[in-house]
């Protein structure tokens, strides 16, 4: 199953995120999608699942949502601290319930294995900022585990 991620489009969807997500099997935007017409935009590639951020308001999303990748199961949420994720979380980890977290916010790319889940951050990917790298991820889940990829959109003009 191959999945892509976004977060942090606050209203602008980059064309080449069309490009780099066709043919994937589902979409996950992880929060300040900004424009529920971004969202529509994506449906048209394959089925999303989003949640709210911090600058979403009055967006009829939802703050955390579950999903599911082949055998493993994740959590999405805007603002999540890879290094202290809350006990909670961690209960819900810990018992399995949980194998992966998809994160935004930061606007920073990441990747990592914590508390024995994945948490990942696809990065930003909304308008040309000067210093702001725009990225995406995607994510691949088969029966030999998952792997990430995060794609860098580059400058449009």
């Amino acid at each position: 199953m191959r999945i892509g991620i976004l977060s942090d489009t606050h209203g602008f969807l980059d064309p080449r995120v069309l490009e780099w997500f066709a043919g994937v099997d589902a979409i996950w935007h992880a929060g300040d999608v900004g424009r529920l017409s971004v969202l529509a935009e994506l449906e048209r590639l394959a089925p999303v699942t989003a949640v709210l951020g911090n600058n979403d308001w009055g967006m009829p999303l939802r703050e955390t949502e579950r999903v599911a990748a082949g055998e493993m199961k994740f959590l999405l949420r805007h603002i999540v601290d890879p290094q202290r994720p809350g006990d909670a979380l961690l209960e819900e980890i810990a018992r399995g319930e949980i194998q992966g977290v998809v994160f935004g916010h930061t606007h920073r790319p990441y990747w990592n294995w914590h508390h024995g889940a994945l948490f990942l951050n696809p990065g930003y990917c909304g308008r040309p900022r000067a210093g702001q790298p725009r990225t995406v991820a995607l994510l691949t889940v088969g029966p030999e585990g998952c792997r990430v990829e995060h794609v860098g959109l580059g400058d449009p003009w």
